[in-house]
């Protein structure tokens, strides 16, 4: 099924001369890690400490930025002898940090069910959990759509757009939040049947 992640491989082409460059300079793949979920930790709360939806124009670039440094410290990593144990658990945990982050904001948006936003974000977690369970049945780690971690990162940096300039899209959030919803439970199921 089509996801964002498909493209990924094209992505990381981009950026490999400034992973090499980061490499050479001394900067670690646990490092570009850290201060990935710290751009989002710090972005999340901006946008809740404002309150208001215009500050949602700053989800696009952020979300773009740390999809950057994704696939930096996941080069940096596999290219740059970098894998570490520490740094598996710094990716997952810091993937599923950075993701509830960005997503808390929606909270504050008006006359969006908080069962929805929060059934969404739980969702998005058991997503990313089915597919580290992979590896402990002896496969990959599973990164299928049509709503992981990339494909969440599109819709919401979409909204990032859409929602400061069309405030009344509002009106339509809890449609969106039910269809992400059900493709977070089709991912689900994809990644459960890959690992099977």
């Amino acid at each position: 099924m089509i996801s964002v992640y498909q493209l990924k491989p094209k992505f990381q082409q981009l950026l490999r001369p400034l992973t090499n460059g980061l490499a050479k300079a001394g900067v670690t793949a646990n490092q570009v890690t850290v201060f990935a979920v710290l751009l989002s930790v710090a972005t999340g709360a901006l946008i809740l400490w404002q309150q208001s939806v215009s500050w949602f124009f700053l989800l696009p670039a952020v979300l773009f930025v740390r999809m950057a440094l994704n696939a930096v410290d996941g080069m940096l990593a596999r290219e740059h002898n970098q894998k570490s144990k520490l740094g598996a658990y710094l990716n997952e945990l810091g993937d599923v940090v950075s993701d509830v982050a960005l997503l808390l904001p929606l909270f504050i948006l008006p006359g969006v069910s908080p069962w929805l936003i929060g059934a969404f974000i739980f969702m998005a977690m058991i997503v990313e959990f089915v597919g580290v369970i992979a590896p402990m049945l002896g496969k990959e780690r599973q990164y299928q759509g049509p709503m992981g971690k990339s494909d969440r990162a599109f819709v919401l940096g979409l909204l990032g757009i859409i929602l400061p300039l069309w405030v009344m899209f509002t009106d339509y959030m809890n449609y969106l939040l039910v269809a992400l919803i059900a493709l977070s439970l089709v991912t689900m199921i994809n990644r459960i049947k890959a690992a099977l």
